[in-house]
């Protein structure tokens, strides 16, 4: 049985990206938006990838699981945040850091 193969959908950004709105047109083009609103909801995004991969472990620990690569994607794919979260991080760490050493 072959399993169906999805497209990927395009990459889309909602407004035109200027100078002074980058933050917002990768929010999603919203108004109001900010890099910390953008953090927030990819840390709630993150959160719910590895809820979804602890759920599927559990299902799959107890043998209710259907299809093991439902959890194999949702694992890998909590992994990859993890991993990108982690990155992102590190580059904030690294920046303010470089920061605190520019003399005044």
């Amino acid at each position: 049985m072959a399993l169906p193969i999805m497209p990927i959908s395009p990459i889309t950004v909602a407004g035109s990206i200027q100078p002074g709105n980058r933050t917002a047109a990768v929010a999603g083009g919203g108004e109001g938006s900010s890099f910390g609103n953008v953090l927030t909801e990819q840390l709630n995004k993150l959160s719910a990838a590895q809820a979804k991969a602890d759920d599927l472990a559990l299902q799959a620990a107890t043998g209710d699981l259907q299809s093991i690569q439902d959890y194999t994607i949702a694992s890998t794919e909590a992994q990859l945040l993890t991993q990108l979260t982690v990155q992102v991080r590190n580059r904030a760490v690294e920046a303010f850091n470089d920061i605190m050493r520019m003399q005044v």
